[in-house]
Order: structure tokens, then sequence, then C-alpha cells
């Protein structure tokens, strides 16, 4: 059981998720900080004072909470968007793989008799307008 598990851990997609949660996380960290730390401030300039839309409620309903997680989604996921579409300008162009169409005997030859009927055809028309 346990080589089986090594050869799951060892393969290379499961060691690039690893990698990508891993860099996910820290990701998330900076584009959190950068929401709370330099994005909430300026709009707390433009609409007076406001720091954090997590301040803003309604007798017990805290609505701001909420209006904070959607903003920090969306930026969250644009700069996501950004990163990915800035890392595959580096990642090789594959060559579109070439489709090889396996054709059985018998097809072959159907489509033989079929060309040569076609030819014959083709001849007899051209010898009765002669």
């Amino acid at each position: 059981m346990w080589s089986e598990f090594k050869q799951f851990a060892m393969k290379g997609n499961v060691i690039d998720l690893a990698v990508g949660v891993i860099i996910g996380g820290a990701f998330g960290k900076i584009v959190s900080s950068l929401v709370a730390d330099i994005i909430m401030p300026l709009v707390g300039l433009l609409t007076g004072k406001l720091n954090s839309f997590a301040e803003l409620s309604y007798h017990s309903l805290a609505y701001g909470k909420f209006i904070q997680s959607v903003v920090d989604f969306f930026i969250i996921s644009f700069s996501v968007f950004l990163f990915v579409k800035f890392i595959n300008r580096f990642k090789k162009k594959e060559a579109p793989a070439e489709i090889v169409v396996q054709v059985d005997r018998q097809e072959e030859l159907l489509t033989e008799i079929r060309d040569l009927l076609k030819e014959n055809q083709e001849f007899i028309r051209k010898n009765e307008t002669s």
C-alpha cells in the first residue's frame, strides 16, 4: 500500500497540484494584504473615512461584511486571472498533436472499389459522347 501511495504522490499532476496550492496560499495572502492595506484605505478616502465595508451594518445585520467579502473575491479572482495569464506567456507552446486515422483493410478496399467505379463511370461517359 505504501508503494502505491508513493507512486500516486510522485505523479506529475499531484506534485503540480501541491505546488499550486502552496503558491495559491501565498498569493492569496499577498492579494488580501493588497485589498486590506492599500485598496480599501483608498476607497475609505473616497467614501468618507470608511476603511472597510465590513464596518457597515443596519441594526444587527452586518451587510458590510458580505460586501467586503464580495469585493475581496472579485479582486482576488481578477488577480489570479492576471497571474495565470502572465505565467501562460512563458509556457512552451506545444505543437498540435497530429491526428492519425487508422483505416482498417476492409474500409481501404471499399474506398479503392469506389474510386475504380467512379473512374469506370467517367470512362463510359467519355466513350458514349464520342
